[in-house]
């Protein structure tokens, strides 16, 4: 469906272009089996290391594009139009992979980098426990120091590509006396003693991204798998999401660009009354509103993905109001769209109804909306301070 010219850059373009042919080729054929079978989309993972889209953020000088958030949040809307179960696992390896980028040493950076950005290795990142999803602070897994290694013990809960990624950035509590000061950042790598995963979990939507537990039972790791400094895990942890979250804005632009595309090709078909149902004045404000939300979400995520990327410093309220706004818009168009399609839509035949299930998750992970109003409204308490 035709939309708005955002002037993209020649190279911008063809990172579109890319991920859309990806998304047209090979996601959409195969996304209602790997929704069906939950099935881990590696082929689809290395049609995209193939690319060179895992590299999007990573510095040239580690093998990647050295490109920004604009630019990743373009190929995130792209693959999203095709299932956003395939494009929650190559955004989890990016959400593993900014981190680094921005904490890591020298040393860390040349170490891991370059199999990130080649797609060789998935990262991931576990901050999530079972008493620990909105209140971050609540974190029990721990880490103490025992002479050249830290020891980690605890569980994560909910993981993206848990079991599957190789590289872990994992938030663990090194003081727990200093509160959310007492939290510290590691990189943990697949294989290490003492490090297990749990159950693969049984979801709603977003089946064909796998989502595990993480354990760790007195799991060793040498000093220098400090991410950043001791006692700056929350930072790393709120700057990393900050700099996400825009993504997940995007990835709900193109999942209601996918569904608004389904009920337009749908209404024009089907016959009611003796007419095409598009013709009915309530199904064209339906899709109206649709289509006028999507474009605002759209505008709104392109301007906040720029603004990041021109260094802006406080970026906490805009990033909110980016993953807030394109993901309610993103439940709202989904279920209008299973709607259009009455009880057509609600049939596994159409893909309307797994749009409409993956749909809820965007609400949820990555800082709920809820918190993310939180956020905003945190935010304007401070600048209005003096009123």
């Amino acid at each position: 469906m035709a939309q708005v010219n955002y002037f993209l850059t020649e190279e911008q373009q063809m990172i579109v272009e890319l991920a859309r042919k990806i998304a047209i080729e090979k996601i959409l054929p195969v996304r209602a089996r790997l929704d069906e079978t939950e099935e881990f989309p590696w082929e689809i993972m290395k049609d995209l290391a193939q690319s060179d889209l895992f590299g999007i953020y990573v510095p040239e000088e580690y093998g990647g594009i050295g490109k920004g958030c604009f630019e990743t949040c373009l190929a995130l809307e792209q693959l999203a139009y095709g299932c956003i179960g395939v494009t929650t696992t190559f955004a989890a390896s990016a959400l593993g992979g900014y981190p680094i980028v921005m904490f890591g040493s020298e040393e860390q950076k040349k170490r891991y980098l370059p199999d990130i950005a080649s797609g060789s290795r998935l990262a991931a990142f576990a901050l999530t426990e079972a008493n620990a999803g909105s209140d971050a602070a609540g974190i029990q897994t721990s880490a103490v120091e025992d002479g050249d290694y830290w020891v980690l013990n605890g569980t994560k809960q909910w993981i993206t590509s848990a079991g599957e990624a190789e590289i872990y950035t994992v938030i663990a509590m090194t003081d727990r006396h200093k509160g959310p000061r007492g939290a510290t950042a590691f990189l943990v790598e697949k294989g290490d003693p003492g490090f297990s995963f749990g159950k693969k979990e049984k979801k709603m939507g977003l089946r064909a991204s796998s989502t595990r537990e993480m354990v760790f039972t007195d799991c060793r790791i040498p000093k220098d798998r400090i991410l950043g400094k001791r006692g700056q895990g929350f930072i790393i942890a709120l700057k990393t999401l900050d700099f996400a979250r825009p993504g997940i804005g995007a990835i709900g632009v193109g999942l209601s660009q996918a569904a608004l595309d389904e009920a337009v090709r749908y209404a024009k078909q089907r016959v009611q009354f003796g007419q095409y149902i598009i013709s009915f004045q309530a199904i064209q404000h339906m899709l109206a509103d649709m289509a006028t939300q999507i474009e605002a979400a759209r505008a709104l995520v392109y301007a906040v993905a720029k603004t990041i990327d021109a260094d802006a410093r406080d970026i906490a309220k805009i990033s909110a109001m980016a993953k807030l706004f394109a993901t309610d818009v993103a439940m709202r168009v989904t279920t209008d769209a299973v709607q259009i399609l009455g009880g057509y839509g609600y049939m596994k035949d159409y893909p309307v109804e797994k749009m409409m299930r993956d749909a809820k998750v965007l609400q949820i992970y990555e800082g709920t909306n809820q918190i993310q109003r939180n956020v905003i409204g945190q935010s304007l308490n401070k600048e209005y301070s003096n009123v």
